[in-house]
Order: structure tokens, then sequence, then C-alpha cells
């Protein structure tokens, strides 16, 4: 007979087996070649992952908690120049948002849930990477090649992780084995480790990834080479000391950025990049069956698809079928239109829009209204009425309007091209049957009856058209990374003073994506203002000589906004509180932003867990 202990011992190994077993996910065959789960059962993990087909299985695994991860975007967007969690301020006081996580006000604390929600789900995603790795030399009778591969992607995986936390919190935990009982003696790894660990783990798997992948959606060699071109980009810039580079780095993340754009060509026009859809959804001509996230320029993304199976069906009630989900990101940005004339209120045509990230003014100014294509797609313009309003009143006073499915109700003026009073709508004395709204009034509130306040535009990047309402989830896939970064990646390094650049200097690499965007060099017209000044004199921001990491972080703006970099970007650039003072009026009017705010707390969930034997970044 067992005795007791024993027998705590083996109830102790089902909960980890069932546990590894809930992990367990694997690929199917369909003509979509998407990335699709399937439950495996009736199997202890230790024997079931000895086998080659277990181990193909548990290397599943490792992808489909990045949704969950990339859905963290409170940290990695909000409190920066470019976004904000909140649409509304009050320009005199600030008092109703000086107390803000994206303020770096008092709710941004080691108790804060954003906080703790993004250390768990990455150190589960490192655990899970840790499980395949630490298993792969009890595989029986498998193939030696495909199990380095495997072991790769794992590399790959907890190093993008890793990497993330390092950014974050500098000093972190940096397991790398399983985990398979608990443990409260955590101590924090220095953050030059951590970065000599991720080189390390990175050039590995960029040895045994293939260039194309058994099944779309796995990390390949020019994911590795892309997050190596990050890795050493960052590390180059060495936050205080602390991160041990030299500008050496710089040489070496210029050289893996040439790597995946010889690999990966940029797509000839930057919107085909995102669903497809009309501005009118009145006149919506595309649909789902018209999306297709892949191309040339993706080089690793998170993948979705239409089956209920691997997405979330989220209810208005709340209830969600499965954690992972689908990919809210059509959702997310600026003011909605419920409140508009000729909404029928939550509506399906213009998806949830949650207003999670709301566009500071100053975004708007980085471009070219009118010559960029990326402003057409990435904002919305012009709003519609949906359904038809008789008899609709602008205000008190004024005459009735007859409002028709398909008219236009709302207009966002470019920031260049203010409207006058007589050409704003008749609620505020213009002669206009619809609300104008100009650059300068954004996101203030200002009620009437053609809008509620604190409207903003809709940051219209990543809308998918026909996604029910009570559903709120999409299929497109999520890009993590891309080489239109690559070019700028190369571009941030020569300025740092990188050599040998394949394409030449910084503005050859820098002008890649601008060029795409606006036609090349004879574009001279209506170029971006500076986003920092109060007057609308216009500056050209295509690169004709000296580029500067200002330039750089405006493009990388334009280009790569709402892709989950731009905290990483400010950071490591040594930027954040210089820009977000200056571009960002929530963070400008708390005056909150501090230098230890460049770390995160620790979060107190973390502390308690290791009996407050990890310690707190100064300042918390």
């Amino acid at each position: 007979m067992k005795s007791l202990k024993e027998i705590i011992i083996q109830m102790k190994k089902i909960n980890q087996i069932l546990i590894a077993l809930s992990l367990v996910f694997v690929f199917s065959c369909d003509t979509e070649d998407l990335l699709m789960e399937e439950a495996v059962s009736n199997q202890t993990a230790d024997s079931f992952f000895s086998t080659p087909a277990g181990f193909e299985d548990l290397s599943k695994s490792i992808y489909p908690l990045l949704r969950v991860i990339i859905e963290q975007r409170e940290l990695v967007l909000n409190g920066t120049d470019l976004f904000a969690g909140s649409s509304s301020w009050d320009q005199s006081t600030n008092a109703l948002l000086n107390n803000r996580i994206d303020t770096y006000g008092s709710e941004l604390t080691d108790g804060a849930g954003a906080i703790s929600d993004l250390w768990t789900v990455l150190y589960k995603q490192i655990n899970r990477s840790n499980i395949l790795i630490s298993r792969a030399n009890d595989v029986i009778d498998g193939d030696a090649t495909l199990i380095a591969t495997r072991v790769a992607e794992a590399k790959f995986m907890r190093s993008l992780c890793l990497f993330w936390a390092v950014q974050q919190w500098g000093d972190v935990p940096m397991p790398l084995a399983e985990t398979t009982a608990a443990n409260k003696e955590v101590t924090r790894v220095a953050s030059s480790e951590i970065y000599a660990q991720l080189i390390t783990d990175l050039t590995a798997a960029e040895t045994a990834l293939p260039s194309t992948a058994s099944d779309y959606g796995r990390a390949t060699k020019s994911a590795a080479q892309h997050l190596l071109a990050r890795v050493y980009l960052t590390r180059g810039w060495n936050f205080d000391g602390k991160l041990g580079g030299t500008t050496a780095d710089f040489t070496q993340a210029l050289s893996y950025a040439d790597k995946v754009i010889a690999s990966h060509p940029l797509v000839t026009n930057y919107a085909d990049l995102w669903p497809k859809r009309s501005e009118d959804p009145t006149n919506q001509t595309f649909g789902p069956g018209d999306q297709d996230a892949k191309n040339s320029e993706v080089v690793f993304a998170v993948q979705y698809s239409d089956q209920a199976i691997t997405n979330a069906l989220q209810t208005d009630a709340g209830a969600v079928v499965n954690g992972d989900g689908g990919n809210n990101l059509h959702g997310l940005f600026g003011g909605g239109v419920d409140d508009v004339p000729g909404s029928p209120g939550r509506t399906s045509d213009y998806n949830r829009v949650l207003g999670v990230h709301h566009t500071t003014p100053a975004i708007y100014r980085l471009f070219d209204p009118i010559n960029d294509t990326r402003y057409h797609h990435n904002f919305v313009e012009k709003v519609y009425a949906v359904v038809d309003n008789a008899g609709f009143v602008p205000a008190e006073g004024v005459t009735p309007i007859d409002i028709k499915s398909g008219d236009v109700v709302l207009e966002f003026r470019d920031w260049n091209s203010p409207a006058a009073t007589a050409d704003k709508g008749k609620d505020v004395g213009g002669t206009k049957d619809y609300a104008v709204i100009n650059h300068d009034e954004y996101g203030i509130v200002d009620e009437s009856n053609f809008h509620g306040q604190d409207k903003t535009p809709m940051m219209w990047k990543f809308w998918e058209p026909g996604i029910a309402y009570g559903n709120g989830f999409g299929e497109f896939d999520a890009v993590v990374m891309r080489s239109a970064e690559a070019y700028l990646i190369a571009a941030e390094a020569i300025v740092k003073g990188a050599t040998g650049g394949a394409l030449g200097g910084a503005s050859d690499y820098y002008n890649k994506t601008v060029d795409r965007a606006v036609g090349g060099a004879s574009v001279a017209a209506n170029q971006a203002a500076d986003p920092v000044g109060t007057a609308l004199t216009t500056a050209s921001y295509r690169a004709t000589g000296t580029v500067t990491i200002d330039m750089i972080l405006n493009e990388r703006a334009r280009e790569l906004m709402g892709e989950g970099l731009r905290w990483y970007d400010l950071k490591r650039t040594e930027k954040l509180i210089e820009r977000a003072k200056a571009m960002n009026p929530w963070i400008k009017g708390s005056n909150t932003i501090q230098s230890y705010h460049l770390l995160r707390p620790i979060p107190l969930t973390e502390s308690d867990l290791s009996s407050n034997e990890i310690t707190q970044n100064t300042g918390y």
C-alpha cells in the first residue's frame, strides 16, 4: 500500500498531466492551412509526450496563448505619444485623469490588473516553451531534425516573451527549465544576462528553423532574425548601462534586418496588409471571404480563423466560450458611432467600438492627409447613417433634417483643412446637414444633437466588415513582425553608428516605407506638420539628407501604429517622457510621468507568491 506521501505526490503528477494536456492542440490540414486545435485526452503526459506524435502536438500548444498575450495592449499602446485610454480631458485641470495607468498616476501600482495580467500570461507562455524544451530528449524514435526544429520554435517563443518582459520590468526572473512544482524562491536576473541569453537562444533558433514553416503560422528563420534585429537594436541603446550593449550591437541589428528584408519584400499597397472594407457600411462590398492576411511582407503573425473552436464566441452578457479568443483589434480604437443620428445604437455595421485606445490629436499631424495613402486607410474620415432618421433636430430652433441611410452624418476634417463656422454643422451655426469636427477639437468634450461627447475619429486600420456585434471577434491574423519594420530598424541602427547596410545609408532604408505611401520623391505639397507645434506649418517627412531619431519615430508611428510596438519604441530611444508630454494632452495635463516610469512595477501577485523575496522596482 502506498504511503500518504506517495499518494500526494501521485495526485500532484496527475494534476500536472491534466494541466499539460489542456495545453495540447493540433494543426489541421484544411484548405486554409490555418492553425486549428483539437483536444487530446486519455493519455499521461510522460507517455504521450515521449512519442513523436505527442511531442508534435506539444509543439503546437505554444502558439494559441499568443492570442492572449497580444491582447494585453494597454501597456504597449496607451500612455505614449499616440494613444490614451480616455477620449476626453479637461484642458484646465485634467482632474479626472490624473490617476489613470496611462497617465502614470496613482493607479499605476503593483496592484494594477494590467500589470499582473501581462506578467502572468508571459510567464505561462515561457513555461509552455520550457516544457517542450525540457522534454525533447525524452522522445522515443523521433526525427532528430524535426525535434531540433520544434525546440528552436520554443526557444523563439520563450525569447519573444522574455524580451517583452525585460523591456517592461527590467531585471526579471528567467526560468529556463520546466516548472514542475511551486517555488517561492524567485529572484530577478540582471537584464544584461537576459539579453545575452536571448541572443544565444535566437542564434540557435535561426540555425535550426526552416525558411518556410511546415505549417503556416509556425516560427521561421526570418522570425528569429527579425527578433534578433529588435534585440540587438534595443541592447545597443543600453538603457542606463544595464543591458550589456555596445555600439557593435547596432551593426548586428542592421545585418539581421537586411536578412529579413531580403526574404520578405514589401507589398505594393499598404492597404493590402489589412482587412478590406468600404468606408460607407451601407455600400459594403467586402466580407470575411475577401480577407487574406497572408502576404510576402508578414514575417510572423498570430493566427485566427472563422472556426468557433478556435475563436472565442463572446456574448453581450460577457460569456466567453474559449478564452483564447478571436482577433478583437477591429473594435478597440476610437470613439464609436452609437450616438450619431442614423445609428440604431449598438450596430454591427461599425462593429464593436470599445474605445480602449484613443488617438491623440497629434497623431493626425504626422501625416500628409492628401498624399499619404496610409492616412485614408488608417482613419475614419466620414461616418454614415445606416438607418433613416426623419425629422432629426440638429439643435434647438433649427429646422429638422430628414436623414437617409447612406448620408454623411459626421465628418472629421484633415488637420491642414479646418472648417470655418459656416462650413460646420447646423447644430453650431453652420450650413452643413452633418456635424464637422476639426483636428484641434478631437476628443474635447463638445456635445450636440449631431454627436455625443468625446468624439474622436476611429482608427480604422484593423477594421473587419461583417462581424456581428454580439461576437466581437474577427478572424484576420494579427501581425507581430513584418519587413516594413525591418527597414526602419536598419535606418535607426545606421543613425546610431551601424555600417555595412546592403541598401546604403539610413535614408535609403527610411524612405522605403515613406515612398510606398506617398509615391516617391516628387511629392512636395501638403506634407506633415510638426506634431508638437501649434501652428500648421509644413515640413517634409521624406528624408532628403540627415535622418534623425525623431524622424524615424514619426515614420514608425505612421507605418506601425497600433501594432504593439510604441511604448517599447519610445523607451528604447529615450523619448518616452519627452514625446508623451509634448503630444499626449492627458499626460501633459497630469504631469505625473517620471523617469522611474520607464520600468513597470513588479506585480503584487508575484511578490505575494514569492513570499516577497522578489524586489520591487524603484519608485513604486
